[in-house]
């Protein structure tokens, strides 16, 4: 099993971003997919979800209205469509699938500053 984040960087207040998360090795289009964040000092927590078929997504409160989550079953990748980056979103972004299994990735390190 690999799950892989891609995309993370540095970006400017006001920005995008776009995480990608490939992941291999067990059935995705069976997984609920999500990412979560962990900032430091700070426990992680849970950015948003995907169900198995991408139709049903669940977003945190302090990302509705930014951040999209979508996802391509046919690549076995999740994305994240970070807008609106606020300097608080600065955390390293974790790729998570559920469902007979709980598979993390390695995360990906997202800072916003100036």
């Amino acid at each position: 099993v690999q799950v892989v984040e891609s995309g993370g960087g540095l970006a400017q207040p006001g920005g995008s971003l776009r995480l990608s998360c490939a992941a291999s090795g067990f059935t995705f289009s069976r997984y609920t997919m999500s990412w979560y964040r962990q900032a430091p000092g700070k426990e992680r927590e849970l950015v948003a979800s995907s169900g198995d078929l991408g139709i049903t997504t669940n977003y945190a409160d302090f990302v509705k209205g930014r951040f999209t989550i979508s996802r391509d079953n046919a690549k076995n990748t999740v994305y994240l469509q970070m807008n609106s980056l606020k300097s608080e979103d600065t955390a390293v972004y974790y790729c998570n699938a559920r469902y007979y299994g709980d598979y993390w990735g390695q995360g990906t390190q997202v800072t916003v500053s100036s």
